[in-house]
């Protein structure tokens, strides 16, 4: 082919602009952008009937946000922020639902989203630098620009136990739960499972079933959540000063209102430190993980002393000591795991209807029989299974798309031994594939709709930039990705989380590799925005483009 004839190829007219693959907070918020702030021909791919991602597929028994509900929201319209009221500090599913529906058709999204679609490849033509999107409908399509806004925990984790698909009864994960719910009156029920989504359950499911048996792996610390509805004066206060709440959280470190104490909590005497330990407490929330002293995710020894209050007190609520005692953490540093925020989870083993199976003492999972589940070589007979394992978190909604880039090299095979991506934002070999909240960026570890719209906004100034340099494809250089990958390891690895095996790790999914996968910066949300500002600044440093010159011929401008 004479390079006019690629040229003209690569000129070639496709389908749409822009792509865009999922219809949650982060998928709306990009379409948005795209089409009404750079007049993009966009479409949106979802495989759900109705908007909300994680909040239309997460119905399960006490599903609601653990992000504060005045921060748990879109920030880039003031007129939204001051007429939209939540009705409680941390809102329920249905109601993060129906805000999301609300801003579907405030915005006039739902038009340009296509319902019932699932993505199942994602394939890149070098001669016309399109990218061709298959859908399990039939769907084959071409476009500029494809963004994955999948989310990061939404391919479920369903662990292979022996014998799952003979039991006699119902069987329910808790992140494809059926939306006319699930009566689990006079049943004996038996929840897999003790994360941060089992904990929301467990209360919940404990108050309507006949007998609940947990069945726990790995004990979690968790603090209370202390919801309830927001005092209106505080309601009216931050409506009053949400320009500020909003510089506040993009410049923290987690995408809240919330910082931790500069001091080491060995400095402090232990009176000192109780006092702060119990404030933290009784105001509930994620203050206890995202506010305490500033070595605890540093120093084992400092940790210890903030691990021990939390023991105390799961102690102090469960009656029988040796529940007690199954229910309490040995084998991680706290902070290391996803903080669960509990609604009675602790005090719901008080409870006669309910039977605690701990792995590491009464003996793991052996089978699912027919009848109910067998552990430790006893068989507890249930009516229901519930199993709350969680996600293939991160990499597994983008491996899962069937995505292949430059010269046919798959997304799956290369992260074969973990993620690698330039900010978490981009990926070598893949032009014009952006990736929302992706692996190596905050994600997970920030106030998600913070990181989000930060995200969507990098990645529509890039597009904006592209079209004003004509420029037809962005990718990140293998230089940028491997330096950029090299400094999330380095500054993880100065951190207790490597030593736990957590979803962060990949750990909870067996065969995968263990790599950290969200982004712990230096000075976290705030920090990464900055870095992610300079890049940009300096002629997106670090990124590969390409342009077709008046003459035909292919010009790389590269910013190393």
């Amino acid at each position: 082919m004479t390079n006019i004839e690629s040229a003209q190829r690569a000129g070639a007219k496709a389908d749409f602009d822009a792509i865009i693959i999922g219809a949650g907070f982060s998928g709306m918020y990009m379409l948005h952008s795209l089409r009404d702030k750079l007049d993009l021909n966009v479409t949106v791919f979802e495989a759900g009937d109705g908007v909300g991602g994680t909040w239309y597929w997460n119905r399960y028994p006490g599903a609601r946000c653990d992000s504060d509900s005045y921060i748990y929201c879109y920030t880039f319209d003031k007129n939204l922020l001051q007429e939209w009221n939540w009705s409680e500090r941390y809102p329920e599913q249905d109601e993060i639902l129906r805000y999301l529906e609300h801003c579907a058709e405030r915005f006039d999204l739902k038009p340009d989203i296509q319902f019932g679609k699932r993505v199942v490849e994602v394939l890149f033509d070098e001669d016309t630098e399109l990218w061709t999107v298959r859908t399990d409908k039939g769907d084959a399509v071409t476009t500029r620009y494809v963004i994955p806004a999948v989310g990061a925990l939404s391919t479920a984790n369903v662990p292979p136990i022996e014998g799952l698909s003979s039991f006699k009864g119902k069987c329910y994960h808790t992140s494809q739960w059926p939306h006319d719910g699930v009566d689990f009156t006079a049943k004996r029920v038996g929840v897999i499972g003790t994360g941060a989504t089992a904990v929301q359950a467990i209360p919940e499911i404990a108050q309507q079933a006949k007998h609940l048996t947990v069945f726990q792996r790995t004990p979690n610390f968790c603090v209370p959540a202390r919801n309830g509805r927001v005092d209106p004066e505080v309601t009216r206060a931050r409506k009053a000063d949400y320009d500020g709440i909003r510089q506040r959280i993009k410049d923290s470190f987690f995408g809240f209102e919330l910082n931790f104490i500069p001091q080491s909590v060995l400095e402090t005497t232990p009176e000192e430190r109780e006092r702060q330990f119990d404030k933290m407490w009784d105001a509930g929330g994620f203050a206890f993980w995202l506010a305490n002293y500033q070595d605890m995710f540093f120093s084992k020894e400092a940790n210890d002393v903030i691990a021990d209050y939390l023991k105390r007190k799961i102690h102090s609520v469960v009656n029988d000591p040796a529940i007690a005692e199954k229910l309490t953490p040995k084998s991680y540093p706290y902070g290391t795991k996803r903080q669960p925020l509990d609604t009675n989870y602790f005090e719901t083993f008080n409870k006669k209807n309910v039977a605690l199976v701990d792995a590491s003492t009464d003996g793991p999972i052996e089978e699912i029989t027919p009848n109910g589940i067998r552990a430790g070589g006893k068989e507890y007979p249930l009516d229901i299974i519930v199993i709350a394992t969680g996600f293939d978190a991160m990499t597994g909604p983008l491996k899962n798309l069937g995505i292949k880039g430059r010269g046919g090299r798959t997304l799956a095979q290369e992260w074969a031994d973990g993620p690698q991506t330039y900010l978490g934002l981009a990926i070598a070999g893949y032009p014009n594939l952006f990736t929302i909240t992706g692996p190596q960026s905050p994600s997970v570890l920030s106030n998600m709709p913070v990181s989000i719209e930060q995200h969507v906004e990098w990645i529509t100034e890039c597009i904006a930039h592209m079209r004003r340099n004509k420029l037809s494809t962005i990718e990140a250089s293998p230089q940028a990705q491997d330096a950029w990958g090299a400094h999330v390891a380095e500054i993880v690895n100065s951190t207790l989380m490597p030593g736990t095996n957590s979803w962060y790790m990949g750990a909870n999914i067996e065969g995968k590799p263990r790599r950290f996968m969200p982004y712990l910066g230096p000075e976290g949300v705030g920090g990464y925005r900055r870095k992610c500002a300079e890049v940009a600044e300096k002629g997106y440093e670090g990124f590969v483009f390409r342009s077709t010159g008046q003459s035909g011929t292919m010009h790389t401008i590269a910013a190393e």
